[in-house]
């Protein structure tokens, strides 16, 4: 049975296993994006330090935990749409960070239960969790592989011993662009990604927005204090929208998150000019 997500045993057991380097199982006193995510998103696998990241970044946009749901309930909405609408059984999701309560295996599999997934992620400490709680080896697995990986792990055998490339796949990089340098090179990457598809796949993508250069410089300069390094870049709305280049998207476009096809899910609130996340589905082919 699978324990609840968010679970210390699922880490413990990882442990245990000896799954996981001890310098990740031990830097506790360091903030981590996957964890801090965690916590914005209400889960239970943060510490001290990741919970005081966050809340430097709520005091610059206090509009971060909603925004962060939003992105969430948009991963997971844009899953049961493709699933129910276009009958996609196959999900590549990159940038997966900590297991949440529902996961985008678990909504495609409550629609076709031959739905496969492969979760991809570039942080260990977001690796050892989802293989600990999710991952069972026959239609759900996890890869180290970071966006600009992308291609290769398309390609590698791994992700073809479950991923018919012949047919749909729906891959998905939401809230996941945050370590490449820029949007030119994601809509590079994503290009490539597109290339690498067949027909009646899907490429979903979505990234932080913020109008605002004063709240941008603020909120960066939070986000990479707390990492230690670059990334937790945020982008003017016309620069997500480069991302797709030419490819056709599914209506509504590009929208903030919270307004793409809402449902039952529907968030309090979107975000603002000063902070939001934007996305959009693409057609490949």
């Amino acid at each position: 049975m699978q324990r609840a997500a968010g679970a210390r045993t699922g880490w413990g057991a990882a442990l245990e296993l000896g799954r996981v380097p001890q310098r990740d199982a031990l830097d506790v006193a360091s903030p981590n994006r996957a964890r801090m995510s965690n916590y914005l998103l209400g889960g239970k696998d943060h510490y001290g330090a990741d919970r005081e990241a966050c809340q430097r970044l709520l005091e610059v946009v206090p509009s971060a935990r909603v925004v962060a749901v939003a992105a969430h309930q948009f991963l997971l909405r844009v899953t049961s749409h493709l699933a129910r609408e276009y009958g996609v059984c196959q999900f590549v999701v990159f940038g997966v960070g900590l297991p949440t309560a529902v996961g985008v295996h678990q909504v495609a599999q409550s629609i076709d239960a031959r739905a496969r997934v492969v979760y991809a992620d570039d942080d260990p400490l977001a690796l050892v969790h989802c293989r600990a709680l999710w991952e069972d080896w026959r239609r759900t697995v996890v890869q180290r592989a970071g966006p600009l990986e992308a291609g290769d792990l398309l390609l590698g055998p791994e992700v073809r011993r479950v991923i018919d490339m012949r047919l749909p796949v729906a891959v998905t990089f939401v809230s996941a662009l945050h370590s490449v340098s820029g949007h030119v090179a994601a809509a590079r990457m994503l290009e490539g990604v597109a290339s690498l598809l067949p027909p009646g796949s899907f490429l979903v993508a979505s990234h932080l927005v913020s109008e605002e250069a004063r709240v941008r410089r603020r909120a960066e300069a939070v986000l990479q204090q707390a990492v230690g390094g670059p990334g937790g870049h945020a982008w003017a709305r016309s620069e997500v929208a480069s991302l797709f280049g030419s490819l056709r998207l599914l209506t509504p476009g590009l929208v903030d998150v919270s307004r793409w096809r809402p449902g039952s899910d529907r968030v309090d609130a979107a975000g603002s000019s000063a902070w939001s996340e934007y996305g959009a589905v693409a057609v490949v082919g």
